[in-house]
């Protein structure tokens, strides 16, 4: 059973810049109609389907794998009608947060990090039946190509990856992750579900409907 490594959330973004100059350095081989109104979409949004909140200072692997399978439980059943009821030649997309939701981050740190398994099952249900993935992520951009090299290798089939630019760094997180939405609608997707493990990865609108998996009060990054 691992278990959580709290000084991880405070030297992964460094941990995994280092990472990111290796990976860099090494050899190429090593290597990824229109939609809804803002309006309409923002109105659309419903509350999220929320994990257990355990009130144990810490949390082992088991007990969040499971967390998170109960979130994605009922996330399916709702991409998988969504899908059915798709609009014709309406363009469906799903935004997903990486660490600690597409990734696992904060239990033992590697490179590459694995897919968060129940997450990753979704989102290639979705994917296989043409559903675009877009990942919206604080990182900052300096790490995008091993951030994307990452989803890549863990199984993810990306159709888009943001990450914070220089400016952006200086921006309320909600805000930046809520802008990157807008910028996926405008391109005439339909958002049918957005993922996230933070209030900061779902508030603001701009999708059906929102999962959020845990975070244990702010635990995991």
């Amino acid at each position: 059973m691992r278990s959580r490594r709290p000084w991880l959330r405070r030297v992964s973004v460094t941990a995994v810049s280092a990472t990111a100059l290796m990976v860099l350095a090494a050899p190429a081989g090593a290597v990824s109609p229109s939609g809804p109104s803002t309006a309409a979409t923002t109105a659309a949004t419903a509350a999220p389907a929320a994990a257990p909140t355990p009130a144990a200072a810490d949390v082992d692997y088991d007990t969040w794998q499971r967390d998170c399978r109960a979130v994605m439980d009922q996330a399916l059943p709702y991409v998988r009608q969504r899908i059915a009821d798709a609009a014709p030649g309406e363009r469906q997309a799903i935004v997903l947060d990486i660490d600690n939701t597409a990734l696992e981050t904060d239990f033992g740190f590697s490179f590459p990090q694995p897919a968060n398994d129940p997450v990753l099952e979704v989102a290639r249900y979705a994917e296989e039946r043409g559903v675009d993935l877009f990942f919206v992520t604080a990182r900052p951009g300096i790490i995008y190509a091993p951030t994307e090299w990452n989803l890549d290798r863990a199984g993810y089939e990306s159709s888009g990856l943001y990450v914070r630019g220089f400016l952006d760094l200086f921006k309320n997180v909600a805000d930046y992750k809520t802008a990157q939405r807008v910028a996926i609608e405008r391109k005439g997707y339909t958002i049918i579900a957005n993922i996230g493990n933070s209030p900061t990865d779902l508030s603001g609108g701009h999708a059906e409907k929102t999962f959020k998996l845990p975070d244990y009060d702010g635990q995991l990054s």
